[in-house]
């Protein structure tokens, strides 16, 4: 009996690592780009950070269209656009830009995080708490902008209306989950590092989903961290750059992504500590055979439309051929 094909994606921080810069960094977010739309990836979506000196995707839109200028069927998109953080008139105008230069390519992905630290939040937009609690109503001017109805309006944006770029929700608690079923629109949770309510969030996402135009059935995505390599061990030593980065942003430090080291005792307590687990539940390494059960268990658990895969490796050659080799994985799982 065949199941449901799972949509598989890359979600992209364009993270710096201790032994490069951000040309090197961004130039190589679209090597990995254009590797990806031959591996049969269905979109790569890049997220907004601010106020760090290792993640290259802060201006988000630009990078969007850099990939997007590179690639030439895969869907590229924000994972996401932090919206408080902006106008929603200015979201409109930038995105439909980018729909009109790449059409039918281009994904708008809203957050209510600030993607930084508050002082930095406040530094982008003063008002920036008051712009949280009206998540909601800057959706529905972005959608505004974009309706063909708004020509009649005295605030427009022109270019956006009737321009083709879908929105999605994105989340890493359950308010998301509301927000996305009753607006009717696809539900990507951030699950590659807030684990606690994926499996009580795509509930009531499902079944509070009211059906939209756009989007008749509720579609949910969810991040996984995702590192595959040629053994079981040669993951699990490229795993330990991913362990000591999540210490450094758990205890404030901030380091560079660091060159993997031999697993030892001490990073297997580190990465077994609870506040560690509780962003890396859902990280599936190993070889191909050990990842794919893993993959297939989740899928199974969760009952996903798509997974948004996130690789961060110290060596860029590492990370592209992890993605190949999970491009593999879920060839082999929707080819059953």
């Amino acid at each position: 009996m065949s199941i449901k094909k799972i949509a598989y994606s890359i979600l992209d921080l364009a993270i710096v690592s201790s032994n490069s810069n951000f040309k090197e960094t961004l130039e190589k977010t679209r090597a990995l780009a254009q590797k990806a739309e031959g591996a049969g990836y269905t979109r790569y979506w890049l997220a907004e950070h601010h106020n760090s000196a290792h993640i290259g995707s802060s201006a988000t839109s630009l990078l969007i269209g850099y990939v997007a200028e590179g690639t030439s069927t895969l869907r590229v998109g924000s994972g996401g656009i932090m919206l408080p953080n902006h106008s929603p008139l200015i979201i409109a105008e930038q995105f439909s830009t980018l729909g009109i230069l790449y059409p039918n390519r281009i994904d708008l992905g809203l957050g209510r995080a600030p993607g930084t630290d508050p002082e930095t939040a406040t530094a982008i937009r003063a008002d920036f708490r008051q712009a949280a609690y009206t998540f909601p109503q800057e959706i529905a001017e972005i959608e505004k902008y974009f309706s063909l109805e708004n020509a009649s309006a005295k605030v427009r944006v022109p270019m956006a209306e009737g321009v083709d770029v879908p929105l999605y929700i994105l989340g890493s608690s359950t308010d998301s989950a509301h927000l996305a079923a009753k607006k009717g629109l696809p539900y990507a949770f951030a699950s590659h590092f807030a684990t606690a309510h994926l499996f009580e969030a795509i509930t009531i996402y499902r079944n509070e989903f009211q059906p939209s135009k756009e989007v008749p059935e509720p579609y949910v995505m969810a991040g996984v961290n995702i590192i595959v390599a040629d053994t079981d061990e040669e993951a699990e030593q490229m795993f330990t750059s991913l362990i000591r980065m999540i210490v450094s942003l758990l205890t404030g430090k901030r380091n560079a992504l660091q060159a993997p080291t031999e697993m030892t005792d001490e990073l297997r307590e580190m990465a077994n500590h609870p506040s560690v687990q509780g962003m890396l539940k859902f990280t599936f390494r190993g070889s191909k055979a050990t990842v794919k059960k893993q993959v297939e268990e989740f899928i199974a658990q969760t009952k996903v439309d798509e997974l948004i895969a996130v690789t961060n490796t110290y060596d860029a050659a590492d990370r592209i051929k992890s993605y190949q080799l999970f491009g593999e994985i879920m060839s082999e799982i929707n080819a059953k």
